[in-house]
């Protein structure tokens, strides 16, 4: 995590995999919100209502989208643009995750939100997001589940936010399995694009929508090594029952 980065929350879902006990042995002061409802949207939601920034983040903890990406997404915020919003699919970003299957589904989807909105989106479904924080009143967020993310995308383009895009390179899981399911969610999303483009009144109304803006960057071609590779090698060795527990003895003389 860059050292600039003034606050980090994590949202806890009731898991299993000491995620928080992770977090803090690699950063003492993480801010962990405990969440006992379901679904990312519901996640994203409580950790957005928790930040206290000026700017705000998303990007997923199981070590898929990089921190050291942060600066590249922060830089256009400083410069006018109000939402930037991560690509796989322009020059310098890429995926090592990505199926078949769902590249296709995100093209698809990709491009019908392109022909409903008249922007020029290049990756719909991928969460990798920064916005200002006086967006949240805009977008008047409510999705519980993965089409949050449309959600987000799909409000900024019709509230008329200045959008950039900046490429990312989406990794392979550090660790955990995707709870994402192809079909059902990219239903989800269709769903969700449609309620949007069509229900949804922005409450910057009558206001031009911005064209979207990619910000180009130059990326260096040395790669370094992500770390730790497993997350609990930041925790302390647990101590086993058949370990041998030496104690100090104070011996008293009558």
């Amino acid at each position: 995590m860059p050292s600039y980065v003034d606050e980090v929350i994590i949202v806890d879902g009731r898991s299993q995999d000491k995620t928080v006990e992770v977090a803090r042995a690699v950063r003492a002061d993480v801010v962990v919100v405990n969440e006992t409802r379901k679904g990312k949207g519901v996640a994203l939601r409580s950790g957005f209502a928790a930040a206290s920034g000026d700017i705000i983040v998303m990007l997923d903890a199981d070590g898929s989208m990089d921190p050291r990406e942060i600066g590249w997404f922060v830089a256009p915020l400083q410069h006018d643009f109000d939402f930037v919003k991560g690509s796989r699919h322009v020059t310098g970003g890429g995926s090592e995750d990505l199926t078949r299957l769902r590249k296709a589904g995100n093209k698809a989807l990709t491009g019908l939100a392109n022909a409903v909105l008249h922007s020029n989106y290049s990756d719909l479904c991928y969460g990798y997001i920064a916005f200002r924080r006086e967006c949240l009143e805009i977008l008047e967020l409510q999705s519980d589940g993965f089409e949050i993310e449309t959600e987000l995308i799909v409000r900024a383009a019709k509230a008329g936010l200045r959008i950039a895009e900046v490429p990312s390179l989406e990794l392979d899981r550090i660790s955990g399995a995707s709870n994402l399911q192809t079909f059902r969610d990219g239903w989800r999303v269709l769903h969700t694009l449609a309620r949007e483009c069509t229900v949804w009144e922005a409450p910057t109304a009558g206001a031009r929508p911005e064209a979207l803006r990619r910000v180009k960057y130059t990326y260096s071609n040395v790669r370094f090594p992500r770390l730790p590779v497993d997350p609990y090698s930041v925790l302390p060795p647990a101590v086993s029952a058949h370990d041998n527990i030496l104690a100090p003895a104070v011996i008293r003389h009558a």
